[in-house]
């Protein structure tokens, strides 16, 4: 069996637990975490699009492929 280090993250979420969060709290997390997580993917597809040259019209282009 391979032993495996927690990553910052889930030590993090594993204290979060550990306070037995009621389930109005677990959602309100889970929703802050996928709003930062998307924020931060769509600040890197701005940075790639921006840098690339890259329109909104070649993106819909290449979805219709």
């Amino acid at each position: 069996m391979i032993s495996q280090k927690l990553t910052d993250l889930q030590l993090e979420l594993l204290k979060v637990y550990s306070f037995q969060p009621n389930e109005e709290d677990l959602l309100a997390i889970k929703q802050m975490l996928a709003k930062y997580f998307s924020d931060k993917l769509l600040s890197k597809i701005d940075t790639v699009t921006t840098d690339n040259n890259i329109s909104e019209q070649d993106l819909d282009k290449w979805l219709d492929e």
